[in-house]
């Protein structure tokens, strides 16, 4: 392997101003359809930084720098233990892999170590992921029932008093019935809320990556009527506080874009509410229920593919795999 001296001598510093580039954004291999590059956000590149400043940690502590680690090298690294447990799960593993693997191929190397790894490890090799979770109809009933209230309190102190209740609310019914993950409730946009309301009464959501995770691919779901009747009171409401922005379910009234931690947390108090287990409460509980009732009602993985926006059919068949959060005795 050839000697990578500034990435050998200070990898941490090499990496934060490569995963800004445009060269960091050819390493994807989600390409985007218009072709139009597009660099990371802050909030990803931190995420990024931070996978990385773990595996330099390991490979410090190992004597090794990536001019020298090999394929049993990273071999290694994904499989440790602690208390003899792996701290890396499947997804965790390749993910960490798939971002090595983007800085070799940054920097030419062949063979890529990290590629090797992946293509010479056995499935079983990779601890197990722990079983996803739905919620049972039931479930879902209560979780409906449990949502913050959408009307205002008795004593009014502004004609909007309350306004934030029934912004969560239809957010929560939205991310419920139309299977959107919370960075695309977050970012979700008035311009992607379809106006034509079909015979059936539902709407069409089209889900861009603007302002969403920049992995997002472009889809459309369908809102049924049961959301639509949520998602128009609140957008007429919305419109008559004349909130500024583009997006749906705004901060403040000032248009700012809300954090995934304040969703979070709304969503944990909804299943709070709800007497759920909060083990595995949020939004990928309602997303992977969506898409568990969605294969239970027919859907073909491929087309539940392209309504979640994800990349592999495969991944949209993992869905039907789902456990039901069953409720904690008393």
């Amino acid at each position: 392997m050839k000697k990578l001296t500034s990435w050998d001598e200070d990898p941490i510093a090499s990496f934060s101003s490569f995963v800004f580039t445009d060269d960091f954004a050819r390493t994807s291999l989600r390409q985007p359809a218009d072709l139009i590059l597009r660099t990371l956000s802050t909030e990803s590149a931190k995420t990024y930084i931070f996978m990385f400043g773990n595996f330099v940690k390991w490979m410090v502590a190992e004597q090794k720098t990536l001019s020298t680690i090999t394929q049993f090298d990273l071999l290694r690294f994904i499989n440790r233990t602690e208390n003899g447990k792996r701290l890396l799960n499947s997804k965790i593993a390749f993910r960490y892999l798939r971002l090595i693997e983007r800085c070799y191929d940054h920097l030419g190397i062949v063979p890529n170590p990290a590629r090797l790894t992946m293509l010479t490890t056995a499935p079983g090799e990779f601890a197990k992921d722990a079983a996803g979770r739905s919620l049972s109809s039931d479930q879902l009933l209560r979780f409906f029932d449990a949502l913050p209230s959408a009307s205002p309190r008795r004593r009014q102190k502004t004609a909007f008093d309350g306004w934030k209740r029934r912004r969560d609310r239809a957010m929560q019914v939205v991310m419920a019935l139309a299977g959107l993950r919370v960075s695309e409730a977050v970012g979700l946009l008035l311009e992607e809320v379809g106006k034509q309301v079909e015979i059936d009464g539902a709407i069409e959501l089209t889900i861009t990556p603007d302002e969403k995770h920049d992995t997002s691919y472009e889809h459309v779901t369908l809102l049924p009527r049961a959301g639509v009747d949520e998602l128009h009171p609140w957008l007429r409401e919305r419109d008559q506080m004349k909130i500024p922005g583009h997006f749906v379910f705004p901060a403040n009234m000032a248009g700012d874009k809300m954090t995934k931690k304040t969703v979070y947390v709304q969503i944990r108090s909804t299943f709070a509410r709800a007497g759920l287990d909060l083990s595995r409460s949020g939004g990928r509980t309602l997303r992977n229920t969506f898409a568990k009732r969605q294969l239970e009602n027919g859907t073909l993985p491929d087309d539940l593919k392209d309504i979640l926006g994800l990349a592999l059919e495969r991944s949209a068949a993992d869905y039907k795999f789902m456990q039901i959060n069953e409720d904690k005795k008393k």
